[in-house]
């Protein structure tokens, strides 16, 4: 979905590739693989579309109508 976006010149983002519980910052915390694998599992899914307050209707429309057509060609 990233790349289509991507092709289309809508900007996405993936600010949590690793949860916080595996990152470096909180390794003190002694949290391994494994101990919150919801956590774990959404980090590895979560896409973060463009959403601002200055989005106007037609930028709104664009990212909807994308995301639409990205599901429906996957049927």
């Amino acid at each position: 979905m990233r790349k289509h976006l991507r092709n289309l010149g809508i900007p996405t983002e993936i600010y949590y590739p690793s949860p916080l519980h595996l990152q470096l910052a909180f390794a003190y915390l002694g949290y391994r693989h494994g101990a919150f694998p919801q956590a774990e599992d959404v980090s590895q899914h979560v896409l973060a579309l463009p959403v601002f307050p200055q989005m106007t209707e037609e930028q709104q429309e664009l990212v909807v109508n994308a995301t639409a057509e990205f599901f429906a060609k996957k049927k």
